[in-house]
């Protein structure tokens, strides 16, 4: 199994690539520690466990507590999955909000970065560490009129190529995973899967003709965090369908 025995933090668990990340995690042996906002409330932690038998869901919100409760816990963090969600709105720069564009960047470039910053020093004491951003492959495109998003995920990516070269050798790898056009309820609700016309027209932009899975970037993300990937450093990996 590839993660036989890893101890993985994966943020926001129940946003984005959350649960197919635990889900495959899980399946190849890791130990999962899993933040969630919402898990400051027992009952949502529970729900979690509960449908994923072996995760802990931490109480811990605030980052510094988080990681020391995660340390305390199992000692050590093997991989960092920084997965953050953040509503992509629709933003013409006429239009767009400076107020927006600053929560963007905080939610999905300045929050990672800090909880990398926590969490690499005990990395850098074992010399051995992983940290994976899920971000988007929109920066490797650009989008129009989504300016703030796609900044924002920019952003994320940039701080893989610093930060691989600045934590290389300290034995930790850095690399981000480029998601869309995959399933899951925050970039794709219910009602847009249902709506026969809207799919249509978005899957044919997409080379591969289909949404990709939820299980299909969670193993991606498996295998960014596992001994098969440490020779990868300081890339974004497009997954995407061949989109970008």
């Amino acid at each position: 199994m590839l993660l036989k025995d890893r101890v993985v933090l994966i943020t926001n668990v129940e946003k984005f690539a959350g649960h197919g990340t635990t889900r495959v995690a899980l399946a190849q042996g890791a130990t999962i520690l899993a933040h969630d906002p919402s898990f400051e409330a027992p009952s949502a932690r529970r729900k979690y466990e509960a449908e994923f038998p072996g995760a802990h869901a931490l109480s811990a919100i605030e980052p510094a507590t988080l990681v020391e409760l995660a340390l305390k816990r199992h000692g050590h963090i093997d991989a960092l999955v920084n997965n953050d969600a953040y509503p992509a709105l629709r933003a013409p720069l006429g239009e767009a909000r400076l107020e927006d564009y600053r929560a963007a960047l905080e939610a999905m470039a300045v929050a990672p970065f800090r909880l990398t910053q926590l969490v690499v020093p005990s990395m850098r004491k074992r010399k051995s560490g992983r940290v994976i951003f899920v971000s988007s492959a929109a920066p490797l495109r650009g989008i129009a009129n989504y300016a703030p998003y796609v900044s924002a995920r920019a952003a994320a990516n940039g701080l893989v190529s610093s930060l691989a070269k600045e934590l290389g050798r300290d034995g930790i790898t850095v690399n981000a995973v480029g998601s869309n056009y995959v399933e899951n309820p925050d970039y794709f609700p219910p009602a847009l899967l249902a709506n026969s016309d809207a799919m249509a027209k978005m899957t044919a932009q997409i080379p591969l003709g289909r949404l990709g899975k939820s299980d299909e970037l969670g193993a991606t993300v498996c295998f960014l965090c596992s001994d098969a990937a440490g020779f990868i450093t300081g890339h974004v990996l497009p997954h995407a369908g061949g989109w970008a």
